[in-house]
Order: C-alpha cells, then sequence, then structure tokens
C-alpha cells in the first residue's frame, strides 16, 4: 500500500466563524500608521512566540477526519477518523492522547509522519525561534473579514533531511499582529510521500489569542501509477486553559480535582 503524508482532514466546521467579529480592547493596540515589512515581521514573529507559549498551556481536542473521494477518477468511499486529546497529567507535563481511530484506508497509508504533520505543520506559528528558518516576502494588505491583514509569502530557507517546513502564504492581523490565516503546504515533497495543500484559520480564543480552530485540504495526490482524491479537515475545539492548583497538607502537594 502506498503511503500519502496527509497534511489536513475535512471535519463539519462545529459552527466556528472563520474570523472573531470583534476584538476586546485588552488586546495589543492598532500597529502604528506606517511599518515597513522589516518592523512587522519582528513585531509579529514576537507575538507569535507569545501565541505558542500560550498555546501549549492549553487542552484542546483534535478532530481529523480523512475522507478518500476518488482513485483513478473512480469514485470511492472512504474514510477515516482520528480523535486526540492535548492533556496534561497531575504532575503537570503535557500529553497527547488517542481518544479514536476508525479504520484505516485502503488506498492510502497513514502513519506517525502525518500526525507529525497534523499536529505541527497545520497549525503553522512563526516563532522568532522559526524566523531564521525561512524566507519572507511581503506581498501588502488584504481585507479578510473584518480583518485587515499583512500577507507575506513564507519560503524554508533550505531544506534538511528528515524535517517537514511549511511552504505558503500567511495573513498576518495589522492590529493584534498575529497570524490569523494560514494557506500552504509541507515540504519537502516527493513521489512518496506527498502533501496537499491547505488552509487554516484561527480564531480568538479568551479574547486575547489567535488559535488555530479549523484546517482544510482537497488535492490530488499522484502516486506512481494511482492518483488518489482526497478531502481532509481538522478541528480544534474546547480550548481550556490548565491551571495548576494545589493545596499543601502537612508538607505534602495534593492536585486539586
Amino acid at each position: 500500500m502506498r503511503s500519502a503524508h496527509i497534511i489536513a482532514a475535512v471535519i463539519l466546521f462545529c459552527g466556528y466563524p472563520l474570523f472573531s467579529q470583534t476584538q476586546s480592547q485588552s488586546v495589543s493596540k492598532s500597529a502604528k500608521e506606517y511599518l515597513d515589512p522589516e518592523q512587522i515581521i519582528l513585531k509579529f514573529t514576537h507575538k507569535e512566540t507569545e501565541f505558542y507559549e500560550a498555546w501549549m498551556q492549553y487542552e484542546y481536542t483534535q478532530k481529523v477526519l480523512i475522507r478518500v473521494l476518488a482513485v483513478n477518477d473512480v469514485p470511492q468511499k472512504e474514510s477515516m477518523t482520528i480523535v486526540t486529546e492535548v492533556v496534561f497529567k497531575d504532575d503537570g507535563t503535557r500529553a497527547v492522547r488517542t481518544v479514536k481511530r476508525t479504520r484505516p484506508l485502503r488506498s492510502v497509508t497513514i502513519n506517525e509522519d502525518d500526525q507529525e504533520i497534523f499536529n505541527n505543520i497545520n497549525p503553522f506559528a512563526l516563532t522568532t525561534k522559526e524566523l531564521s528558518l525561512y524566507n519572507l516576502e511581503y506581498r501588502g494588505k488584504e481585507k479578510i473579514d473584518e480583518l485587515n491583514c499583512y500577507v507575506f509569502s513564507v519560503k524554508p530557507k533550505k531544506l534538511e533531511s528528515g524535517k517537514r517546513y511549511f511552504d505558503g502564504k500567511i495573513w498576518v492581523d495589522d492590529r493584534d499582529l498575529q497570524i490569523v490565516r494560514t494557506v500552504g503546504k509541507a515540504v519537502p515533497q516527493s513521489k512518496e510521500p506527498q502533501f496537499p495543500e491547505f488552509e487554516t484559520i484561527r480564531q480568538m480564543i479568551d479574547n486575547k489569542y489567535w488559535f488555530p480552530v479549523w484546517t482544510h485540504a482537497k488535492s490530488v495526490l499522484e502516486f506512481p501509477g494511482k492518483s488518489v482524491l482526497i478531502e481532509e479537515t481538522i478541528t480544534y475545539e474546547n480550548y481550556k486553559k490548565f491551571r495548576s492548583e494545589a493545596i499543601i497538607l502537612k508538607g505534602t502537594v495534593k492536585p486539586l480535582e
């Protein structure tokens, strides 16, 4: 069975709006009237670092639905669902646990590399640490919903063996200076594995951070002797900030239930 490294999977959007229609007064103030691209990059990567560090302190549920729609133009009805939860253990360590995984697909194989793409490339964050790995080019401004956004193309400077990178475009809100939309794919690509182009949308959570809520892709993957049309979506739901609370009893620490 041929292997497809799949970027995202399609699931119902579960009522999420594409973007928050209002922004809290507690969030960062509007950017200056004029910032050159280098200033925008420095500011938004700093905000992305704050976002990523905050995201690492949240529990949430990730639902992936993968559907094979056709093989060599012959309609198919294959689907696979993977549901995972990001949780914190009693000792405060972060863990990902699988709560549901249906039967594997017949036409393509989903493996640990695909899960890595689901977890890290689809919800792409361009932090100050990651900035040195990419070349950014300013593409101007666009309005999406009620948001005015700076647009940048993002390409990896070099491709190291065994690592995956993002290649595409990002939309940065000019008020909060955080990424609100991502369109691109994971690279490098070859005959196997292959990665379809995806779109990820973020929504404001807790009136402060733009967290990913929805990823979607629909592409034909061309394998030797076989083309596979796949539609995929990931949803990220039930965000809940982890709070480590304890009471002290006779010198011992006991987590609160």
